[in-house]
């Protein structure tokens, strides 16, 4: 992998959820294959969950469907995994390493050099009170203001991931509120994405971000010998002219000052790092100073 000595020190830290804070992504596998058995279909293969993860629920849905041919509408369909949801969701605990990353995160921000967070998922808010009400502690870290759900407003109609949207809706979060207490924004290369999904972190590219990838195993077996093309952002098939002006503003300033941005991803670039858990992570890699 290429030297990291190009790229700056990392600002703000950048996280999805559903399989990359908390166990979620388990209860979707686990809800999707109790509603396929009710049909007498195969249970939901990594190929195909691979492709729904970090998606809006529109997209998922329309992928899904098109795969299971199940006898019932996506309407029925999503009727019966909502009362599923209801059931499991509020198990969701946190993966393994979470709990004292964020911990730590947030320890810097009473320093010189404070390490600023925020929550970028694709949940709806209906589904992330499911998922994180039993949390409390944990999603302390992100505060309200810091938090980007699926169904913000803010995201345009078809602008989930792997569109950058959502992060880069993130970091201007955190940036309003440097600016105003005159602090110095963040730059989108100074900001770290955490992502377990594929869409997710060709978001974190194209949004010209540095990424973690921490995927889970089963997702990981599916993308075996493609792991440089994921972490480069490279596996997606987005297209110019689905670009927003916000995604194109992005990429100038990144490209003015001679760095990657986040649609030139190459391989081996050193602007990704894959990562079999959030356990024992390497502050040091990415200039954060832990006190």
């Amino acid at each position: 992998m290429a030297e990291r000595k190009e790229l700056p020190r990392i600002r703000a830290c950048l996280f999805d959820m559903d399989g990359l804070l908390i166990d979620s992504e388990d209860k979707y596998s686990q809800i999707t294959n109790e509603v396929l058995a009710m049909y007498g279909k195969p249970m939901l293969p990594w190929s195909i969950k691979a492709q729904l993860q970090g998606r809006p629920q529109p997209e998922a849905s329309k992928i899904f469907h098109e795969w299971a041919q199940l006898p019932i509408t996506p309407e029925e369909t999503q009727a019966k995994q909502a009362s599923l949801q209801a059931k499991y969701f509020p198990e969701s605990q946190p993966l393994p390493g979470v709990p004292t990353l964020l911990s730590k995160l947030v320890s810097t921000q009473s320093t010189d050099q404070p390490v600023h967070i925020a929550l970028a998922t694709s949940s709806n808010s209906k589904n992330f009170k499911l998922k994180s009400g039993h949390l409390s502690e944990l999603f302390a870290a992100f505060p309200e203001v810091h938090r980007v759900l699926g169904d913000d407003p803010r995201i345009g109609k078809g602008r989930g991931k792997p569109l950058p949207d959502i992060y880069l809706l993130a970091l201007e979060t955190i940036n309003e509120s440097l600016r105003s207490k005159g602090e110095t924004e963040i730059k989108p290369e100074e900001c770290l994405v955490f992502e377990d999904a594929v869409p997710g972190v060709e978001a974190g590219r194209r949004a010209g971000m540095q990424v973690v990838w921490c995927p889970h195993p089963g997702l990981l077996d599916t993308y075996q010998g493609r792991e440089e093309e994921v972490l480069a952002g490279l596996t997606g098939s987005h297209k110019e002219s689905e670009k927003s002006a916000v995604e194109k503003e992005a990429e100038g300033l990144v490209a003015g000052r001679g760095q990657s941005s986040g649609t030139t991803g190459k391989l081996g670039d050193g602007w990704g790092q894959l990562l079999a858990t959030l356990e024992d992570f390497p502050y040091e890699r990415y200039g954060i100073r832990i006190p």
